[in-house]
């Protein structure tokens, strides 16, 4: 077992804090709440029922005591990747921050001439 492994197990205790699941190799791992979906969880029991069949991925393993940190969320965000929004530069032209540079001295001289003329 190693962290980044897709796992399938089974629900085997649920608690307000997150998901207690055992997994196929006899390794019981905990999904925290955090890790169960993308957003709020309202009632964990709404989600998940004991016996369940899931599928998680590793996300850490404790060397020193041995417990395994699940997520189903990484799982579902896996498949739903948004587009990558860019503010300054665009993957189509790769600008990135040349309109800034080639604008700065015209900025630089319009601010210099305007805190001029407010002094005259």
């Amino acid at each position: 077992m190693r962290t980044g492994d897709k796992l399938i197990g089974q629900v085997t205790g649920i608690q307000p804090y997150g998901v207690f699941v055992s997994l196929e190799n006899g390794t019981v791992g905990l999904v925290h709440i955090s890790e169960l979906k993308t957003g709020y969880v309202d009632n964990i029991h709404d989600l998940f029922k004991l016996g369940q069949e899931v599928t998680v991925q590793i996300i850490d393993i404790d060397e020193f005591t041995g417990k395994t940190s699940l997520s189903i969320r990484s799982l579902e965000e896996e498949h739903h990747r948004l587009p990558r929004k860019h503010r300054f530069s665009s993957d189509k032209r790769k600008f990135g921050f040349e309109p800034l540079k080639k604008a700065m001295p015209v900025w630089t001289k319009e601010a210099l001439d305007f805190l001029d003329n407010r002094h005259s």
